[in-house]
């Protein structure tokens, strides 16, 4: 989890009890280097809506899951928000090692996206290489090197 400066001190249980009725939104690959800054290069893949409460002793609850795909794409990360659309955290999304796991690899417009797994990582635990952070690849430029 990236949790966002101004709830930098707050505990998990805290962050929890912030994302009561907000959203999750899940993006595609290039995802901001920390949950302060806006997503610029990242399409929207789906969006989650939290219940209130957002979480409970048997996992987080959605008000849908799933939900219709809204683009295509491979899921990236995910910004959760409050529900008045306050940034709280970004988590790492798609197969392997991630906070959240769906039950496809990828999205198509309209088809379900259904989130399988949900667990909190500790900041800095990300599975991410630094140099992906921020990465804006584009048709002709090489993607970064390992140093």
């Amino acid at each position: 989890m990236n949790v966002a400066s101004e709830f930098a001190a707050c505990s998990e249980d805290e962050i929890k009890a912030l994302l009561d009725g907000g959203t999750l939104t899940v993006y595609s690959v290039a995802r901001p280097i920390t949950a302060d800054r806006p997503v610029d290069r990242s399409g929207v893949l789906a969006t989650f809506r939290f219940a209130s409460p957002a979480f409970a002793a048997d996992g987080e609850k959605l008000v849908a899951n799933p939900v219709p795909a809204s683009s295509v794409g491979t899921p990236g990360f995910a910004r959760a928000c409050k529900a008045d659309g306050t940034v709280v955290a970004d988590f790492s999304a798609g197969p392997g090692p991630r906070e959240i796991k769906f039950a496809e690899v990828s999205c198509s417009q309209g088809a379900p996206v259904k989130i399988t797994a949900f667990k909190f990582i500790a900041e800095g635990g990300w599975p991410e290489r630094p140099d992906y952070y921020d990465a804006h690849p584009r048709p002709g430029f090489a993607m970064p090197q390992v140093p």
